[in-house]
């Protein structure tokens, strides 16, 4: 790894890089050919993805776009998109009864295994005749299309059930994890106007079981649309009951009918209502509809996945999570694999626990955050611990934030064998399913970039003006071209759709604007793109534009820090300043003045924090990004403290995956 300059700009440039194995170039499912022919006719290329479905009426239209126009008195448009319209589907049928249909009912599709260690395996028959009977106690519930379902579970069977059940009805689901707080379900239900809640008794989480069904009451509490609470028994503990709105699965579901005639959903049905999470503002519930989003769920799933028949899928999102949506649900069933899914956390009831998931289940696909692969280096070093076969995996995934080249290579290095692909892939709960990413037979993969787009996904780095940028220089990450997986709208809002995604750009390009994914990024010389974060996230010091994930990859590669956190706050001579927070990754305490030193070392003087703190942890949104701005907002209320003025309030910080990390943030920085 090398740095350079470009202007104002401080820029990592990672040299090493990985081929295709010719092995495996020689079975992958996808060629370089698809380039060039999504290239030549992108419409043709969706079409032919689409087809890989099975549709009851086949479509029209591929493609009807109604684009962010400005009228003559100044009005922006909202964006339309129609994908494959005049064509119907069901969702569920694609993901299930087709594949019992073709004769492998028998097939597991669900490993499923509890964090106290009970173990259950779910086959394609028995889960169409589970989700028939959800179907069926939806519809005795009084759920019809166009419901909304909200269901706030842990990773169950259950959970993947009902989510199939509600396609299967055409009813609208909304899943929430099963750790956010009364106050942010609450939100969800209103905002949807839900007529169902799913939830449980409890979960167990971190060693022990943690009571839910409360949290659910004081959400659902006086809320006029909601007619019905869904209870799952799954840790035995007493509940409050409302007696006439509160129902047990095991009453109505597991007593329903076993078979369900499916009926058949326009393309652009609505499926889902996935929230954007964070501490501060209103979250967005993103609309993604049927046809387009399994298409491109199915598509991209095989494709760069390189699914095969015989693969033990791994996605290790919780099931609220829009990766799980299409990694764990809708993509690997529409294409009929054996997944596993896991209820509880890495490390209970000790830190080999995915290890030994990985060996239990024979998993050859492991999908996961570049959080945890951190936390791993920090729990394990150099080397796994001995004593798990991990022979069998074939491929390896990340998702989330932008991985650190370090540990990109530690993962491919221990889980990998150092011969394995990883497939890093970008995308957003916008997107519905990943958009840069390589094909694990084409590409040369290179540490920290997520490569290329897809076929069929035209994304660029552009300046303010709509210019590509040239490589080396950073800008704004856009797409060019509508594709099929892509939200259609904020629920209830769409103009808030229109200002948040399609603004910016409105009126460039082809199809009449480009869609804003709200990161920074940069393209090398052989077109690959590195993310460099939010927008928001850049700090600007002295003049110089400074990318937070750059200078965390280059803290995270000491070897004394397992995890860095990096944002901007003020500082009264360089207008901002850069503040590290350190995790240690167990090689000894990490020293201040050697940390800056290797910053200034890998990009340059300007770009070395003038503020070290080590932390236990850093705060994460449950998909696993490190909440840079909380950072900066702690920092500023310990400096209104020290000043003597009140400091402003954080938000609503329950929702994190990891909420105590604030407290201990906090103290840290009172005690630096």
């Amino acid at each position: 790894m090398t740095s350079t300059t470009a202007d104002d700009e401080l820029r990592l440039v990672e040299i090493r890089t990985y081929p295709a194995p010719a092995a495996f170039a020689a079975q992958a499912n996808v060629t370089a050919d698809a380039y060039g022919e999504a290239a030549a006719d992108p419409l043709a290329f969706w079409e032919r993805a689409a087809r890989r479905l099975d549709w009851t009426t086949p479509w029209h239209t591929a493609l009807d776009w109604q684009p962010p126009a400005r009228s003559d008195d100044g009005t922006l448009a909202v964006p339309v998109a129609r994908w494959f319209d005049g064509g119907t589907l069901n969702v569920a049928v694609n993901c299930v009864d087709r594949h019992v249909a073709a004769g492998r009912g028998e097939k597991v599709a669900l490993y499923f295994e509890g964090e106290p260690g009970d173990r259950t395996a779910v086959t394609y028959v028995d889960l169409q005749r589970r989700v028939s009977q959800a179907a069926n106690a939806l519809t005795a519930l009084g759920i019809r299309p166009g419901d909304r379902v909200v269901v706030y579970l842990p990773v169950l069977v259950e959970t993947v059930v009902i989510t199939l059940a509600c396609a299967r009805i055409g009813a609208v689901h909304s899943l929430v994890f099963g750790g956010f707080s009364a106050e942010a379900l609450r939100f969800r239900l209103e905002d949807t106007g839900a007529k169902l809640l799913v939830t449980s008794d409890g979960q167990f989480r971190r060693g022990g079981a943690v009571e839910v069904k409360s949290a659910a009451d004081t959400a659902a509490a006086g809320l006029p649309a909601l007619e019905h609470v869904l209870v799952v028994r799954r840790t035995g503990d007493e509940v409050a009951w409302t007696p006439g709105r509160d129902v047990w699965w095991h009453d109505v579901v597991d007593a329903a009918p076993p078979v369900h005639v499916a009926p058949a959903f326009e393309a652009e049905h609505p499926l889902f209502i996935i929230y954007t999470s964070g501490t501060t503002g209103r979250p967005k519930g993103l609309v993604h509809t049927s046809g387009g989003y399994l298409t491109h769920a199915s598509w991209a799933h095989w494709a760069h996945f390189d699914a095969k028949p015989d693969d033990v899928h791994w996605c290790t999102a919780d099931l609220a999570w829009v990766t799980a949506h299409t990694y764990e649900i809708y993509g690997p069933l529409s294409n009929g694999l054996t997944q596993v899914i896991y209820e509880g956390t890495p490390d209970a009831p000790h830190r080999e626990r995915h290890l030994e998931i990985i060996e239990r289940y024979g998993v050859t696909v492991y999908y996961t955050a570049p959080t945890l692969i951190r936390t791993f280096m920090t729990w394990f070093g150099d080397a796994l611990p001995a004593g798990h076969d991990l022979s069998r995996i074939r491929l390896l995934g990340t998702v989330g934030e932008a991985i650190n080249p370090a540990a990109w290579v530690w993962f491919r290095r221990t889980f990998g064998r150092d011969e394995v692909p990883v497939v890093d892939t970008w995308w957003q709960s916008e997107t519905g399913a990943a958009m840069i990413a390589p094909l694990p037979g084409v590409t040369t993969l290179k540490p920290g970039s997520a490569t290329v787009p897809l076929p069929g996904i035209d994304a660029a780095v552009m300046d303010d003006e709509g210019r590509e940028v040239p490589p080396g220089r950073s800008g704004t990450l856009v797409v060019r071209r509508p594709w099929p997986g892509m939200a259609r709208t904020v629920w209830g809002d769409p103009d808030r759709y229109r200002d948040a995604y399609w603004s910016a750009y409105a009126g460039h390009g082809e199809y009449g604007g480009y869609y804003v994914a709200g990161d920074g990024a940069t393209r090398d010389a052989d077109g690959h793109i590195r993310i460099l974060g939010r927008l928001d996230d850049v700090v600007n010091v002295s003049g110089h534009r400074l990318s937070t994930i750059e200078i965390e990859s280059v803290l995270v590669a000491h070897e004394t820090v397992g995890e860095a956190g990096t944002t901007g706050v003020a500082d009264p001579v360089t207008g901002h300043a850069v503040a590290a927070f350190v995790v240690p990754s167990g090689a000894g305490r990490p020293d201040a003045a050697d940390l800056r030193a290797h910053v200034a070392r890998e990009i340059g003087p300007v770009a070395k924090p003038r503020h070290v703190v080590v932390v236990p942890d850093l705060p994460k949104t449950r998909s696993g990004k490190i909440l840079r701005r909380l950072l900066a907002q702690l920092w500023q209320a310990e400096q209104d403290r020290r000043a003597g003025r009140e400091p402003a309030p954080l938000g609503d910080t329950t929702s994190l995956q990891n909420p105590d990390a604030v407290a201990e943030i906090a103290a840290a920085l009172a005690a630096a």
